[in-house]
């Protein structure tokens, strides 16, 4: 499989206003919807309701309502909260050459970084 070159495949759009305009808004698009995925309508995407969460979270309803309403949140709780949905949290540092994936540590990899 031949390799190209992301610049020089990419020169026809940023020579061109037009197309680079079009590109923008589809990027926009993309993001806001990405964005729009808050924690509320990811419980309501797996289909459960602020109580059955609450309960998988050994919480109470109030609690995680809190949390999907929260500006700012531990990661450990966001792992938690994915968790309890039946997921699994997944952290990327996004950089205009790479995609590095950092780890979310669990409670256990803590303890064994501890040494406990």
């Amino acid at each position: 499989m031949k390799v190209h070159d992301f610049n020089k495949l990419s020169e026809p759009i940023d020579n061109d206003a037009r197309r680079r305009a079009r590109v923008e808004v589809h990027r926009a698009e993309a993001v806001a919807e990405i964005v729009a995925h808050n924690l509320a309508e990811l419980r309501r995407a797996r289909d459960l309701t602020q109580v059955e969460l609450a309960r998988a979270l050994e919480t109470t309803q109030p609690n995680v309502a809190r949390i999907e309403h929260q500006g700012e949140l531990f990661l450990s709780t966001l792992r938690n909260y994915v968790e309890a949905l039946g997921g699994e949290l997944e952290l990327t540092a996004v950089f205009s050459d790479a995609r590095l994936p950092l780890a979310v540590l669990g409670t256990t990899d803590a303890e064994a970084q501890r040494g406990e």
